[in-house]
């Protein structure tokens, strides 16, 4: 199923600018689908002097017409005449009789989009009659509503850039709340679910005929310089969004003007009670509150055991005993590194490229105090890790950098390089490759990883939990190159 931009893209010569209006309209159209109970088809003329279908809309407040989705398709026979007339004249131009599809009667109407005064695409608007009733006053409100925005689509007043939804969850959408204003901002009408939305804030009085601002500003604690901005969303002057909090509830609230020939004629206020998701929510941030601070601490404590380590190293005599605490030292310190950025993360990933970095830096800087000069690289990206496998990865990153450096370079310097590279499999299964290299005095001739040193034993042990694989080779003409390739955990990307 192509997209929008693959439409206009293949089959337009439209410019940015009228693109550009187009998916600011498409960006916000289910408001008059949602209004009309009708579905919106956006159709544009195409370089051969024919209408293709762009973008598709149905009503989630009725049923609607069309199962199939229509973006991409050629526009049917019947309906070039009407496109054709409201295109070039520039009014929106309604079906003289009732058309007919699958056995369903339906109204259809063709809006010109216009931006500057310049037509760009048609909108239709196709309406499932069948499913139509003895309208009430929320349908009349509704369809009222809904026209007066078509009117402004047809003369490029619909929509407003500064009217795009954006910000927190929770926008409200017509089947949400619809408020009916007045050009003063009194109420003109007001759906069940508005009423309820509204007396949840605290205000238990009739809405019809009230002015909105005027009620809720008694109600509502006072919120500063803020409340400037909340009244002029509750009087309708502005297509903003805001949200209205009192002791009891939650309320986000949008606002989009309605305008005929220029003048303001009113607004459709439409509110939603997000007092639940508001407080699910808090318990996240909560939540990840905890779990930073968890990490900070553990990260604390494993400092301590390294610091106690250190300590216990210098006491002691024998060499080999010194060196395996300072080992144990370095491998608290790594695991100590990760949790340090975990405790900065809104979420359960870390990016891993500033460990490894860091793991990279601190073994050369260990290494050219006592040995000679040994440089380093990181190439590729390790990109996000989730906790479970940072852990791990950062261990067998630091295990073999070290080897790398401590046996390779015992009696030169040399450079070490460390790549890391994300891939799929055939599976989906997202996997890390990371490669060590080194151009040192090589592998021993009795190599041999399963009865090797400390350090080998426990990059096997990691690769093992990572449900991995990993392989010694020799370099020519010398040199060393370990890889190994990690199964993650989720679909963490690359960023």
């Amino acid at each position: 199923m192509p997209s929008m931009n693959d439409v206009l893209t293949e089959h337009t010569d439209l410019p940015q600018s009228a693109r550009e209006w187009l998916h600011l309209l498409v960006g916000d159209w289910q408001l008059l689908s949602d209004l009309s109970f009708a579905d919106l088809v956006l159709w544009v003329p195409t370089r051969g002097g024919n209408w293709v279908a762009a973008a598709h809309v149905r009503p989630t407040t009725g049923v609607g017409v069309f199962v199939e989705d229509l973006v991409g398709a050629a526009i049917d026979h019947t309906r070039v005449r009407p496109v054709a007339e409201a295109y070039d004249g520039r009014r929106i131009v309604r079906s003289q009789s009732t058309m007919w599809r699958d056995d369903l009667p339906v109204r259809e109407e063709s809006i010109p989009v216009l931006q500057r005064g310049v037509p760009v695409a048609v909108l239709t608007r196709h309406t499932n009659l069948a499913s139509m009733r003895t309208p009430s006053r929320l349908e009349v409100t509704y369809l009222a509503t809904a026209d007066a925005l078509a009117r402004m689509i047809a003369t490029g007043a619909f929509p407003d850039p500064a009217s795009a939804p954006a910000g927190r969850r929770g926008a409200p959408r017509v089947g949400d709340g619809v408020l009916r204003l007045d050009a003063e901002g009194n109420v003109t009408y007001a759906s069940p679910n508005a009423v309820s939305a509204i007396h949840r804030l605290g205000y238990e009085g009739e809405l019809i005929g009230v002015r909105l601002a005027s009620v809720l500003g008694d109600v509502l604690p006072e919120r500063g310089p803020v409340d400037e901005e909340l009244m002029m969303v509750l009087t309708g002057r502005v297509p903003w969004r805001t949200e209205m909090e009192s002791r009891s509830a939650s309320v986000s609230a949008r606002s989009i003007p309605l305008s005929e020939n220029g003048r303001r004629i009113g607004a459709v206020l439409l509110v939603r009670d997000v007092s639940e998701l508001r407080r699910r929510e808090r318990e996240l941030l909560s939540k990840d509150a905890t779990i930073r601070e968890i990490h900070h601490r553990v990260k604390n404590n494993l400092q301590t055991v390294a610091a106690v380590l250190r300590l216990q190293a210098r006491r002691l005599d024998d060499p080999g005993a010194r060196a395996a605490l300072d080992g144990a030292v370095r491998r608290v310190a790594t695991i100590a590194t990760v949790h340090e950025t975990l405790s900065g993360e809104l979420d359960d990933t870390t990016p891993f490229d500033e460990i490894a970095a860091g793991a990279l830096r601190s073994a050369v800087e260990i290494s050219n105090r006592s040995q000679e000069r040994v440089q380093a690289e990181l190439t590729g990206e390790f990109g996000m890790l989730h906790s479970d496998d940072a852990t791990a990865v950062a261990m067998i990153v630091a295990e073999l950098v070290q080897n790398a450096i401590e046996h390779g370079f015992a009696t030169h310097g040399g450079r070490v390089v460390l790549d890391a590279a994300r891939s799929v499999d055939e599976t989906g299964q997202e996997l890390l490759t990371v490669t060590v290299t080194d151009d040192g005095s090589g592998l021993p001739e009795d190599f041999s990883p399963a009865t090797s040193g400390l350090g080998i034993q426990i990059v096997r042990s990691f690769v093992q939990d990572l449900r991995g694989e990993i392989t010694w080779h020799a370099e020519q003409p010398r040199g060393t190159r370990v890889r190994f390739v990690a199964r993650l955990r989720g679909d963490m990307g690359s960023g």
